[in-house]
């Protein structure tokens, strides 16, 4: 995996490179025994010369920071980190009082819940065709089930030896730890573990974030274009949802409505268009938040999946004032089907979260944390990685040699960092609805962004999904969409 370093500039890059690396390992952010990039890796990742990071390794190694193992590469050193802070337990037995039905009333939902569309607006796949597009949806195939099938072993030999009891609501301490870990190497978020929550998945922690920071009429925005399940969650909690606009730098921060309790942001990788949000947008959002108190929360999906350009600061990373909810999930690393999820909330939240969770299902599946937690910690989770970055680069560079080549005429790609999907607009005289009918057709899943805005009007344009389509079925459906078109726009 990528290690998060910031290098500014061309001016003393060894000495930039080598003071993160050592803050990272005395404040524990690099763990003892954590292996860390080859110096070849590291100095492509960050655009510097080899011999740069070499002078780098060379000096961590004589002052004692890294070791180096003849043919497995070079560690952290045991013993150098930061050590934990005790806090008390957050697990608290609480006493919960029924209330008695009244039988002559008849049993009515609010009438937010009669007027709620049953299904989402994400758009659905194409149960009968192997050449779709959609976004979102990894390629199961690929996954390692093997070495998770050891995991899964691992977890019940454990639980066998455990009393039946029920467990932390924050969830098992071990994966709390290998997120807490992964976090820090990965995107330079410092946590302890026990600044953790592990959720069913993002959209769990989005309603537990929604619930215990919203009221009846409370102002949360969105971006326009946006995630439309986070629009749901947070009108659910009955919140007033005010879409905002976003452009080539992300979330147009001045376009805020200055009475907004809480700003939902996909900020490393805009959802659905791609682009990150800008240093300065990021610090601007900062500041407007912190100046009126509100709330904000970062949802970090796909930032695995980085495939060009330096990786942005997150705005977790940039807080210092403990206003924004860090949130992740595992179904774009692994696959959906694992409901497993997490937050780093401000300290100021994390009890009220934790109370939240607990009254709402106490906790998750233990067997499921206890088997994520083994495969983060033995390195599977970093090797699967590796492994479908490779994959997903190379069906990236398929698409954008077919958007750039024969579909040049009918599309603008709007080529993202990262991630596992790209839009793309379309040219007149081609409409959305033109071009999904036509390529379904044709047995080609596409999908249109209409369905992602609110407000705005924009340009027609199209999401492709590269997470769960082969390489060789982005190549055939690609070629014969471009046969289709010219006809199409006739």
């Amino acid at each position: 995996m990528d290690i998060h370093i910031t290098v500014e500039g061309r001016h003393d890059l060894s000495g930039q490179i080598y003071r993160q690396l050592r803050a990272g390992i005395l404040e524990g952010r690099l763990a003892g025994g954590t292996r860390l990039p080859s110096t070849r890796d590291l100095a492509t990742q960050l655009g510097v010369s080899r011999k740069t990071t070499l002078d780098v390794f060379e000096r961590l190694l004589s002052e004692g920071y890294l070791s180096a193992r003849a043919g497995s590469g070079t560690f952290v050193a045991d013993g150098l980190e930061r050590l934990p802070t005790q806090r008390s337990s957050h697990a608290r037995e609480a006493e919960s009082a029924r209330e008695r039905p009244n039988a002559k009333a008849a049993a009515r939902a609010q009438p937010l819940w009669e007027q709620m569309p049953v299904a989402s607006t994400m758009p659905q796949p194409m149960a009968s065709s192997t050449r779709d597009f959609i976004g979102g949806v990894t390629d199961k195939a690929q996954f390692p089930f093997d070495a998770w099938r050891r995991c899964v072993n691992h977890a019940l030999r454990v639980q066998s030896r455990g009393r039946g009891v029920y467990r932390d609501a924050a969830g098992e301490q071990e994966l709390r730890l290998a997120i807490s870990r992964y976090l820090a190497f990965n995107r330079a978020v410092t946590s302890n573990w026990e600044d953790v929550i592990v959720t069913q998945g993002a959209q769990h922690a989005l309603d537990l974030i929604a619930r215990v920071t919203l009221r009846a009429g409370d102002i949360a925005v969105v971006e326009d274009p946006g995630y439309p399940p986070a629009h749901a969650c947070l009108t659910a909690a009955g919140a007033r949802v005010v879409p905002v606009p976003v452009d080539s730098e992300g979330l147009i921060v001045s376009k805020l409505p200055g009475n907004a309790r809480l700003v939902y942001v996909t900020p490393s990788h805009q959802f659905p268009l791609g682009m990150p949000m800008s240093l300065e947008r990021r610090v601007e959002l900062l500041e407007w938040a912190q100046q009126r108190g509100a709330v904000i929360i970062e949802d970090d999906y796909d930032c695995e999946y980085r495939f060009e350009g330096r990786p942005m600061e997150p705005l977790k990373s940039l807080d210092r004032a403990g206003i924004v909810a860090y949130v992740g999930t595992f179904s774009k690393t692994i696959f959906p089907e694992l409901r497993v999820g997490y937050v780093v909330p401000p300290a100021s939240l994390f009890g009220p979260l934790f109370k939240a969770r607990q009254i709402g299902d106490w906790h998750g599946c233990t067997l499921t944390q206890t088997a994520l937690a083994a495969f983060m910690l033995n390195g599977d989770f970093a090797r699967h990685l590796r492994r479908m970055h490779k994959l997903y680069a190379a069906r990236r560079a398929m698409l954008l040699d077919h958007l750039r080549g024969d579909l040049a005429p009918w599309f603008e790609p709007i080529v993202p960092t990262a991630g596992i999907h790209m839009a793309a607009r379309l040219k007149a005289p081609l409409t959305e609805a033109a071009v999904v009918n036509a390529a379904r057709e044709a047995s080609i899943g596409l999908h249109g962004l209409a369905p992602f805005h609110l407000r705005v009007k924009a340009r027609p344009a199209l999401m492709f999904g590269y997470g769960c389509i082969a390489i060789d079925e982005i190549d055939a459906a690609l070629t014969q969409l471009a046969g289709i078109l010219p006809q199409l726009a006739r």
